[in-house]
């Protein structure tokens, strides 16, 4: 065996840059470089950060350079990926004997970003502030949110405890480092029935985590914490959104206390006919996407949030938070998307390195145009260009060979309701209703009291 010197440069600037890195033999061997493992933990919340698994494959996260111990005269493949901007590298390599080296250099498939976009994830969990800094650089983010969650694990003492990771690490509406990649903690804040909400940008945190079986009893609120996210200038997230009862989470969106709807890779139930009856029912969300990170089995930046910030705007996390806030956002797990409406037309685009299978303008959440992408040496493109239909709002969706973005609603006309939608989220609410009447675990009546009236207050705004 020998101790090879691997680096992975950035084309442009031939300097090392953070990359994903495979490598195996012509049996499926994996060759970790020294501090990696070649197996590792992939259970939610084990040892999360460095490493990742996708399907049969073990990735791990360098800086740009490592050591690795390989075999010499053999077949080795390579695989590099760093987020995307860049072309993957999949190269076979035989080291030769006494081979101490191996270089390869990383490429971009865009070569002009625009620097008012800000890449950013906004929501993972279990990662350290170093971690997240360098799986960022190496998937291609600006903007990373790890969120303190309340996690119950089953100990070697046979008894479930629980813990806080990422508390002590609580950054609010700082920073972990200086400049980019920016890493910010907060918390992500959630009860089994009523919802689950990322409190974002809080210049502190909000308590309590939890509330709810198995946690302690249902006298708090999601509202509370609405509230009080918003008084310290932060940003609310509707995470995981439409649990079975739809959640005092649905309620607060109605009513204005939530700032942005998210996507994930792998929702448990489709999300988007959810998303479409909202805006048709008059509810302003944008989106943000999010990978969920929580173990070594998820990529982070898997779904991310692109948001465009002011032309004088600083590239931070206030500015990011505040286009997220503003709608100026599309959510993407590869494909780069634009939707912009312009002297009586509406243009629509989609780039991406790898083929999609259509580009789609929706209007109140009906696709009424499509265009197949044209393929050339370098990236696939569909573009749309038409007049501004009879809308209350559009977007742009681009799906199909795994391939998926969406951008956030652009609003057109006056405020309208489709009695279809608002009768579909009333629906919900009751169930809501239903719920805290029969069956929540209430000590102070005062929380059911509450609860109801904001069902009351959603349901008659939907009407």
């Amino acid at each position: 065996m020998l101790a090879v010197h691997l680096r992975v440069n950035d084309a442009a600037t031939n300097k090392p840059t953070p990359v994903r890195l495979a490598i195996t033999g012509p049996n499926g061997e994996v060759y970790a470089p020294l501090g990696r493992l070649a197996e590792f933990a992939c259970g939610v919340g084990e040892d999360v950060g460095g490493h990742l698994r996708t399907g049969r494959e073990n990735s791990c996260y360098i800086d740009g350079s490592c050591e690795v111990r390989l075999p010499a005269g053999v077949p080795l493949r390579f695989r590099v990926s760093k987020g995307i901007r860049y072309r993957p590298i999949d190269e076979t390599i035989t080291l030769g004997p006494g081979q101490m080296a191996v270089r390869l250099a990383i490429q971009t498939w865009l070569s002009t970003p625009d620097d008012r976009w800000m890449n950013g994830d906004a929501r993972a969990h279990f990662l350290s502030p170093q971690a997240a800094k360098l799986e960022a650089e190496a998937e291609g983010l600006d903007v990373v949110n790890v969120l303190a969650k309340v996690h119950h694990h089953l100990a070697t003492d046979g008894n479930t405890h629980a813990s806080l990771p990422g508390m002590v690490e609580f950054t609010g509406q700082a920073t972990a480092f200086d400049g980019e990649p920016v890493v910010a903690v907060n918390t992500f804040n959630s009860h089994p029935v009523l919802g689950s909400l990322s409190l974002l940008n809080s210049h502190r945190p909000i308590f309590p985590l939890a509330f709810g079986e198995p946690y302690d009893t249902d006298d708090w609120s999601l509202f509370d914490w609405c509230n009080q996210c918003h008084r310290k200038k932060g940003l609310v997230v509707w995470a995981n959104p439409f649990q079975p009862e739809g959640g005092e989470s649905l309620v607060a969106a109605i009513l204005g206390k939530v700032d942005a709807f998210e996507l994930t890779p792998s929702p448990k139930s489709p999300v988007l006919p959810w998303y479409y009856h909202l805006l048709n029912a008059g509810v302003h969300l944008p989106l943000v996407g999010a990978s969920g990170k929580d173990s070594n089995r998820s990529a982070l930046g898997a779904m991310r949030t692109l948001a465009r910030i002011g032309a004088d705007a600083p590239r931070t996390y206030a500015s990011w938070i505040e286009a997220v806030r503003a709608g100026n956002t599309y959510v993407t797990n590869g494909p780069f998307v634009t939707c912009r409406v312009e002297e009586g037309q509406v243009i629509v685009s989609a780039m991406s390195d790898r083929p999609f299978e259509k580009l789609e303008l929706i209007a109140d959440g009906n696709p009424i145009a499509t265009a197949v992408p044209n393929s050339g040496v370098d990236f696939h493109l569909a573009v749309l260009d038409l007049l501004i239909p009879e809308a209350a709002w559009i977007a742009a969706r681009c799906v199909g060979s795994g391939q998926f973005a969406h951008t956030s609603p652009i609003w057109l006309g006056p405020e309208r309701r489709d009695p279809r939608s608002a009768r579909v989220l009333v629906e919900q609410i009751e169930r809501v209703r239903e719920w805290a009447t029969t069956r929540a675990n209430f000590t102070e009546e005062k929380w059911r009291t509450q609860l109801l009236a904001n069902c009351d207050a959603a349901a008659e705004r939907l009407s």
